[in-house]
């Protein structure tokens, strides 16, 4: 939290013989806080002793202390009209533009009280209170040790110096300087033991910069006082969430919110209210959280931004997206800085597939919150997956029947625009068998578009040629494709295509130029209760006139988060109109069953120098036509290093032996490498 706080300096009061009435009252009333007593108490002096100074200045800071900086601001300008060579009065009346926020014009006249007075504590101290709040920490700092060094170890000072600190501390956070944010925060113990302020900067420091250990540990050290034992318990949840440890983070704050009572300040129930409702969200106990909202909506009303907040996203986590871009546009109506509501629609935008609307949103947020790493962070990942790159793979695979292939691929994608982008692959491949003598080389090249229509409906298409020749038959054909992709409901994906291209197993299969057009469909289905459910169809059509059927299921359950572990159970189908089994494998029935794991840490939420892969294995039976069953396996993996968020390179190896692909007793084994490259810093389209 940057320092707002303005601490006020001691009156330097003058010699009141001239008059009988006794003001000690109203001066306890001022050093004590009791400001509204202290205005009524001058005011009614005043009414005697209209002219008399002491009670103007008092009751001048009587009025700004109350609330009414404008007015103090007025009283003390008139103050110094008639008493423009006092320097009592110089220094309330610069006070008083720091309460009325005039910082700029402070700052002027502070400077020119220092010249007149270079060791005037208050003058320096309230010069120090002016360049803190134009976030001028540094040189804050200077002024606030040459009040110190006037008046040592003074208690207002030394508490200006520990919010001048703490500012200092944050401006450095987006900027990444957390070893000196770090050392600068704990100079404040020195001052200061067991500082509330000073540990919860630090824990805010922790968490920005990933330091969860860290974080954790002054979460406790807080809690240590009982006072406090909200807060810490309160931090400890957001710790445990960080960690991915989301049933920790629940059972913590449940300990804080058996812990409320009649005394609790509302600032601090809130809070807790609030954290405890965001963990059952994390747990995604969707229920218990809307019933808690709904709570708080009926006792609080209208309803406050945190509460709306809290709605908003519990539905992103339900992929209630346009509902939660509706309670974001409410907060910004009430107010337009807010973080929660500029990254939060931010980020519902994206969902929704409004990505111009998105990075506005993200921008908002960095206008108010300079440097902020959450939404830096989010335009940085929007940028990256609309930048330019090329991905190239290199794979050598061989099977059982003394098959073996090497294939070059490049493939690049350009995007325009967030709605336009074009691609372009190229493809060499050489396939051959030493024991029939075959060999086909194919080179293949397409180009191709993907325009967004709506935002949940992007149109792809491509079209490209194949060349073959070192077999008995040297052709060339065109390659195309279309597709539809299409997000009919929420948590629900579907494509719909046609593709053209050719059979290319191995060298028998290429040199017989056998064309395929496939009309396919994907249709993915997710849940909030982590399952999910895929199924794919293909169906063939070939120019040696037969056709094919494919049908392919997957019900599967997300086990965890982070990293991903799912597993499942896979179905299936296939069937050809005709059987020529000397050709390529044409059942006119197979089934295959399997059940899977696979384990994820997905390259595109891996943080650069860092690890990724993909893991999966899987054990089953197939069935050809009315043959007995036979066991099946299937092993990939894959795993990479992340050079930068523009670099990566990964290994690939799968071995099967299901014998979609060519016949019974079949087994094919894949190995790779992967290298990808985003060879622009930015999109296109952003300057």
């Amino acid at each position: 939290m940057l320092f707002k706080k303005i601490v006020f300096f001691p009156l330097l009061f003058v010699a009141i013989s001239s008059f009988s009435q006794n003001m000690t009252e109203g001066f306890n009333y001022l050093e004590t806080g009791q400001y509204a007593k202290a205005e009524k108490f001058f005011d009614l002096i005043l009414k005697e002793y209209s002219i008399n100074k002491t009670a103007r200045l008092c009751y001048a800071r009587a009025v700004g202390l109350n609330g009414k900086p404008e007015k103090a601001f007025d009283l003390f300008t008139n103050l110094l009209k008639d008493y423009p060579n006092d320097f009592e009065v110089k220094l309330n009346y610069a006070e008083s533009m720091l309460w009325s926020k005039k910082f700029e014009k402070a700052k002027v006249y502070y400077n020119k009280l220092i010249e007149e007075n270079p060791q005037s504590f208050s003058a320096l101290l309230g010069f120090a209170n002016t360049l803190s709040n134009l976030k001028k920490y540094e040189k804050a700092l200077v002024y606030v040790n040459k009040a110190l060094e006037v008046s040592p170890k003074n208690k207002n000072a030394l508490i200006s110096k520990k919010y001048i600190r703490l500012g200092l501390a944050n401006s450095y956070i987006p900027l990444k300087k957390y070893e000196e944010a770090e050392n600068l925060l704990k100079e404040n113990f020195l001052d200061f033991k067991d500082d509330k302020d000073t540990y919860l900067n630090l824990a805010n420091l922790y968490l920005i910069s990933n330091q969860l250990e860290k974080a954790e540990k002054i979460y406790q050290e807080i809690g240590k006082n009982e006072e406090n034992e909200l807060t810490s318990l309160n931090g400890l949840a957001l710790v445990y969430h960080l960690k991915g440890k989301e049933k920790l983070a629940l059972e913590t704050v449940t300990l804080a919110i058996n812990k409320l009572n009649k005394n609790t300040n509302k600032e601090l129930t809130n809070q807790t209210k609030e954290r405890y409702i965001q963990a059952l969200i994390w747990n995604k106990k969707f229920n218990d959280a809307s019933n808690k909202i709904e709570n708080l909506f009926s006792e609080i009303n209208p309803p406050e931004n945190w509460m709306l907040s809290l709605r908003a996203t519990l539905n992103i986590y339900k992929s209630n997206f346009n509902k939660s871009v509706t309670d974001y546009n409410t907060i910004l109506d009430e107010d337009e800085s807010s973080f929660d509501g500029n990254l939060g629609k931010a980020n519902a935008l994206k969902a929704l597939g409004y990505y111009n609307d998105a990075y506005t949103s993200a921008e908002n947020t960095l206008r108010f919150y300079e440097n902020q790493k959450d939404a830096t962070n989010f335009i940085n990942q929007l940028n990256t997956s609309f930048t330019p790159f090329v991905d190239a793979k290199t794979l050598y695979s061989f099977d059982n029947g003394d098959n073996e292939a090497y294939m070059l691929e490049v493939f690049s994608e350009i995007p325009i625009s967030t709605k336009l982008k074009f691609t372009g692959a190229l493809n060499v491949r050489n396939t051959n068998n030493d024991v029939t003598n075959l060999e086909a080389n194919t080179k293949s090249f397409n180009l191709g578009a993907a325009y967004q229509l709506l935002n949940n409906l992007t149109v792809n298409g491509n079209l490209g040629l194949i060349n073959s020749n070192g077999g008995a038959n040297d052709f060339s054909q065109l390659l195309a494709q279309v597709s539809l992709d299409i997000k009919p409901f929420k948590l629900q994906n579907l494509e719909l295509g046609y593709r053209r291209d050719i059979q290319n197993f191995n060298a028998e299969l290429i040199d017989r130029e056998i064309v395929q057009s496939n009309y396919y469909m994907n249709y993915n289905i997710s849940t909030n209760f982590n399952l999910g459910w895929f199924t794919q169809y293909f169906y063939t059509s070939q120019s040696d006139g037969n056709t094919r059927n494919l049908l392919f299921t997957s019900l599967y359950y997300n086990i965890l988060p982070k990293p991903a572990l799912k597993g499942g159970i896979n179905y299936q189908y296939i069937t050809f109109k005709d059987q020529v089994p000397t050709i390529y494998f044409s059942p006119e029935r197979f089934n295959a069953v399997e059940v899977f794991v696979n384990l994820i840490k997905d390259e595109n939420i891996a943080k650069e120098k860092s690890l990724f892969y993909d893991v999966t294995a899987a054990i089953g039976y197939q069935f050809i036509e009315d043959d007995s069953k036979q066991s099946t396996y299937r092993i990939q993996g894959n795993v990479g290093y992340k050079f930068s968020n523009r670099t990566l390179l990964n290994l690939y190896a799968s071995q099967s032996n299901i014998a979609s692909a060519t016949a019974a007793g079949f087994r094919f084994t894949e190995i790779g490498i992967r290298f990808k490259w985003l060879f622009l810093n930015k999109p296109l389209f952003r300057k």
